[in-house]
């Protein structure tokens, strides 16, 4: 009897419009009428999740910056996992010694120290979520959303250090040479580091977190809230950030559209998130109930 749904949202429970669509809110309510607790898990922030679900009147907790925090339905914050100063200091410097652009996720905003490479990265993601768009025309829209973002620009990350009142949430770095550069820094960051955990969501970045802020072990900290076995949760995502959390569910989904490591760990398959394979996965695991 599943009691619990955990999903992903980019590329899983968000559309390529980057909303949730009719047919998952409506899903999601089913399931929630039937007593089974729906909690969104995403490597985004509070701030850039919850809108979404709001949109579609959709109340749930919610589990973001991969596990680094957690927040009740109501928007409270239940635990917080940050990296230690001493820790993110010297993935800066390694970082920044080998010419990475990275952005790093504070507990108060987004950080970053080149709006160019900001744009550029924005840019990027706007041509791989919809290649008829010229990279060109994806710079100008990546610009104007700039000035909706919340983004904080600094001149040198230390300076977050510098304040006992900031935490180091997640580290994110990006190369569009993809995993043949991104797989030898996560190696050698991880062999220095054995307190942090190496994720992505896509194949031109990897988040950095504590090793105790991942999806997985945040789901099942909100489980045991609940006193509810992880034989009983479901889990649902498509990008290497959700493994941990798939490999401890008692029920796992990938999208139709995940990544081959995460299609060979999970038990089912679903539909792409633009044929709505969350709402299609909550349904099918309802009718079982």
């Amino acid at each position: 009897m599943i009691s619990i749904i955990a999903s992903d949202m980019d590329g899983t429970l968000l559309n390529n419009e980057m909303v949730v669509s009719d047919f998952n809110a409506e899903a999601i309510r089913q399931a929630q009428q039937q007593g089974v607790h729906f909690i969104v898990s995403t490597g985004r922030r509070f701030s850039e999740a919850q809108p979404l679900l709001a949109a579609q009147g959709i109340t749930a907790p919610l589990i973001t910056l991969n596990g680094a925090e957690v927040y009740d339905a109501s928007g409270k914050m239940l635990d917080m996992v940050p990296i230690t100063n001493s820790v993110a200091r010297a993935v800066f410097h390694t970082l920044t010694s080998k010419g990475y652009y990275f952005e790093v996720v504070g507990s108060d905003g987004i950080y970053s120290n080149s709006k160019a490479k900001r744009i550029e990265q924005i840019a990027h993601l706007l041509t791989n979520l919809n290649p008829d768009t010229t990279f060109k025309i994806a710079v100008s829209l990546a610009s104007a959303r700039l000035e909706l973002m919340d983004i904080n620009y600094v001149a040198n990350y230390n300076e977050l250090l510098a304040d006992p009142t900031k935490h180091v949430m997640k580290i994110i770095a990006f190369s569009e040479a993809g995993p043949s550069k991104l797989k030898p820094l996560s190696d050698e960051i991880l062999a220095k580091h054995s307190s942090l955990k190496i994720t992505s969501s896509s194949a031109s970045n990897i988040e950095i977190n504590n090793i105790n802020a991942q999806k997985g072990i945040a789901v099942e900290r909100y489980a045991n809230m609940l006193n509810t076995p992880m034989s009983d949760v479901m889990a649902i995502g498509d990008n290497n950030n959700d493994v941990s959390m798939l490999e401890l569910a008692g029920v796992s989904y990938a999208m139709g559209n995940a990544s081959p490591e995460v299609k060979q760990l999970a038990r089912y398959i679903t539909d792409t998130n633009v044929n709505d394979g969350v709402g299609k996965a909550i349904l099918e695991v309802l009718a079982k109930q």
